[in-house]
């Protein structure tokens, strides 16, 4: 199965926090999307490893994705080694991407960063063809995505650019707050955390809204870049 554009989190729900918005538009638009999530989550201070299963499969049905699948890298302890690199390799292979969507340079969790690392570098490797991978018994063919861009996160890291998703900002929203017990509840005992206040949840539609008023639209989301984006004319800017 060929996909356009395959998006990669170190945990599940970091796609919809940074970038749901822009994978709602493009799966609005008729490319075919996939999510790779690195890890299950466990180490997540609110819930289980289970309950962050299920609440992926429910946001990956709000945004509307044509397969979302989980490593199982341990949370907080995975690196950027052989082992890792190649399983993604493989998953890159499998599923051939025109795009790659990944976490964000530098952030305040440091799985994110590493998963930055990671992924980057696995999809540099997976076009090498003396690299040999195999999968469901069968050896893969080499692939390398076009472009990979780091989508922003905690950290308000200045994009490259950014991405209008004034139309998909509600079903970024809807995907986010799937995770249900990560997110503000006012009727959760559990342990509170960075991201289970009312203004954490506030703030990722504000962010995006502040985003928005700089390039002239409602909303936004703000990518970073590996290396030059190219346009074929002047015209192609907004």
């Amino acid at each position: 199965m060929k996909l356009d554009i395959l998006a990669f989190g170190a945990h599940p729900d970091d796609v919809e926090l940074g970038c749901g918005g822009t994978v709602a538009k493009e799966v609005a638009n008729g490319k075919k999307v996939g999510i790779i999530d690195l890890t299950r989550g466990e180490l997540g201070t609110r819930g289980t490893a289970e309950t962050r299963d299920v609440e992926a499969r429910d946001a990956a049905k709000i945004l509307g994705v044509t397969v979302r699948e989980n490593l199982s890298f341990a949370d907080g302890f995975f690196i950027n080694d052989k082992k890792h690199q190649l399983e993604i390799i493989k998953m890159v292979r499998k599923y051939q991407p025109d795009i790659v969507l990944c976490n964000a340079f530098d952030d305040r969790h440091i799985d994110h960063g590493k998963g930055s690392k990671l992924v980057s570098d696995a999809c540099f490797l997976s076009g090498l063809v003396k690299i040999e991978t195999i999968l469901d018994g069968a050896p893969q063919e080499k692939w390398r995505p076009k472009q990979v861009y780091h989508y922003i996160q905690w950290k308000n890291l200045e994009p490259d650019f950014a991405v209008d998703i004034s139309s998909h900002i509600d079903t970024k929203m809807e995907s986010v707050l799937a995770y249900k017990t990560q997110f503000y509840d006012p009727n959760s005992d559990e342990p509170q955390t960075p991201i289970s206040s009312k203004n954490f949840t506030d703030s990722i539609k504000y962010r995006a809204r502040d985003l928005g008023r700089l390039i002239g639209t409602e909303y936004a989301e703000g990518f970073n870049v590996e290396r030059y984006v190219a346009v074929d004319s002047l015209f192609d800017l907004k």
